[in-house]
């Protein structure tokens, strides 16, 4: 099996990775880039695609797509402002001994 080869994910993480990857071009990353950057995804959330073996199963992952929104883009700037009131410097402690 050559590298980079798709046979061995299952129809479903075929149809995620495809989903994520639109999702990437629609937001303007080259189709290259969000191709690379779907099927990483799927790798993460998945493990990988099928392997050999009894008992190497795992349960899928979430984690990429709870940081949708939190991670980069306009969502993650919402209410963050150059104005907020900085606190003032704090007072050098007495502690040293003279």
């Amino acid at each position: 099996m050559p590298r980079g080869d798709k046979s061995s994910y299952s129809s479903k993480q075929k149809r995620e990775a495809e989903h994520i990857e639109k999702g990437y071009e629609k937001r303007g990353t080259s189709a290259k880039e969000a191709k690379r950057r779907a099927w990483a995804t799927v790798n993460k959330e998945s493990g990988g695609g099928k392997k050999s073996g009894s008992g190497r199963g795992k349960k899928t992952s979430h984690s990429s797509a709870r940081k949708g929104g939190k991670k980069g883009g306009k969502a993650s700037h919402k209410g963050k402002t150059s104005s907020r009131k900085k606190s003032s410097p704090r007072k050098k402690s007495s502690s040293k001994k003279k």
